[in-house]
């Protein structure tokens, strides 16, 4: 396992002084002199791709590269020891696995995503999107137009160009389609259909399991039941299209479960939901 680390040059280094690499697991980097800028881990398979982005980093001075990995296992590692704003992802490291994306975002949900592509797709592009991804950008993308998209993405922007607004449009309004087929209308139990309806009233987990009498790692696994039948990414989403294709409008009766006192578990005087 390699994972490199980067220094953060100062203005006498970036004239010609070469930096070091080390191998092994990620090495700890000095603090910036005056603030803490903008934290980057570059994930590349290509040393060359990496050294040119370190490069075109290190002559900003709110911007640091504090990790480096040729691979999603160093990746994962460098995610696991250094506080991260900003991963810049080569696209092909997931190829295949897309499942990759959501998994990273678990392992570190301040930090944002940019992956970069030899060449964008439909397909690929909304999906990247729709997993939590905040940008994607060519591989040719210039320096200073790649500086100025992980400002914005480190300031909790999304970078789209318009033609990825157009495909996730496009998938937006397929998906809404299939939603008010009847033919195509996904199955759900009595019981997602109630924690859906939880859902729309705004209820936190806590609370739903508490209504429904279960607990509240339960009600984690029926939500990523429900996100996978209706195809969305979180309960914001669900909750969108729930009351944008009026879904739960023939499951009324099913909306309140009211289960006995004696499923219920029992809570804390004074307890916070």
């Amino acid at each position: 396992m390699m994972v490199e680390k980067t220094e953060l040059k100062t203005a006498a280094s970036r004239n010609g002084d070469h930096q070091s690499s080390t191998s092994g697991a990620p090495a700890s980097v000095p603090a910036p002199e005056t603030g803490t800028g903008i934290r980057v881990i570059l994930a590349d398979s290509q040393a060359i791709y990496r050294v040119g982005l370190r490069k075109v980093f290190a002559l900003e001075d709110d911007i640091r590269v504090v990790a480096q990995a040729e691979n999603l296992a160093n990746l994962y590692a460098a995610l696991q020891r250094f506080p991260t704003d900003v991963v810049v992802l080569e696209g092909q490291l997931i190829s295949g696995t897309i499942d990759a994306i959501p998994e990273l975002v678990r392992r570190a949900p301040g930090a944002k995503l940019i992956v970069q592509v030899v060449e964008s797709d439909e397909m690929n592009t909304v999906e990247l999107y729709r997993r939590g991804v905040r940008g994607v950008v060519p591989r040719s993308i210039t320096p200073d137009l790649l500086i100025k998209c992980v400002r914005k993405i480190a300031e909790g922007e999304t970078w789209i160009d318009n033609q990825s607004i157009s495909w996730v449009i496009d998938a937006y309004r397929s998906q809404a389609s299939s939603l008010t087929n009847p033919r195509v209308q996904p199955k759900l139990s009595k019981k997602e259909i109630a924690i859906i309806g939880c859902i729309t009233r705004g209820m936190r987990n806590k609370e739903i399991a508490y209504q429904i009498g279960t607990t509240e790692q339960v009600i984690k696994n029926y939500l990523r039941k429900v996100y996978d039948k209706l195809g969305v990414s979180d309960r914001l989403e669900l909750a969108l299209y729930c009351l944008h294709h009026q879904l739960l409008s023939k499951y009324v009766d099913e909306t309140t479960v009211e289960p006995s006192v004696m499923q219920r578990p029992q809570m804390p005087l004074g307890a916070k939901l």
